[in-house]
């Protein structure tokens, strides 16, 4: 993908896929890399800092002989996901409105249609 994914935005994909059902770390990593090209070594900080902050909780559970941590959205982090998915949409909007406009000023530099013949 052509556009970097900044803190904020990284934080919010994280909680989004959390909200829709507790992940551990690998899952996570290949959820975001469906999306973006991303690390574990990246990823892992992002979940440390949004436990810290309250936004995510860990649980284990045992796998394969070993425990697997898993990690759960809080309520604060639910408020923190619907902040950013409103904000969001505005940025989005906001964009929209300077990209999206390149096809309408062609289409009215051509007099509409752009089927007309001199």
């Amino acid at each position: 993908m052509t556009y970097q994914l900044t803190a904020p935005l990284l934080d919010a994909c994280v909680l989004g896929i959390v909200n829709n059902e507790d992940s551990y770390g690998y899952t996570l990593t290949q959820k975001m890399r469906q999306i973006v090209d991303i690390s574990e070594s990246t990823l892992y900080p992002v979940l440390r800092r949004l436990q810290k902050s309250g936004h995510l909780r860990t649980y284990d559970e045992p796998f394969g002989g070993r425990n697997r941590r898993y990690y759960a959205i809080t309520d604060e982090g639910k408020e923190l996901l619907n902040y950013y998915a409103a904000e969001w949409k505005i940025y989005k909007e906001k964009i929209d409105e300077l990209v999206a406009p390149v096809k309408d000023a062609q289409t009215q530099t051509d007099g509409g249609s752009g089927d007309e013949q001199d």
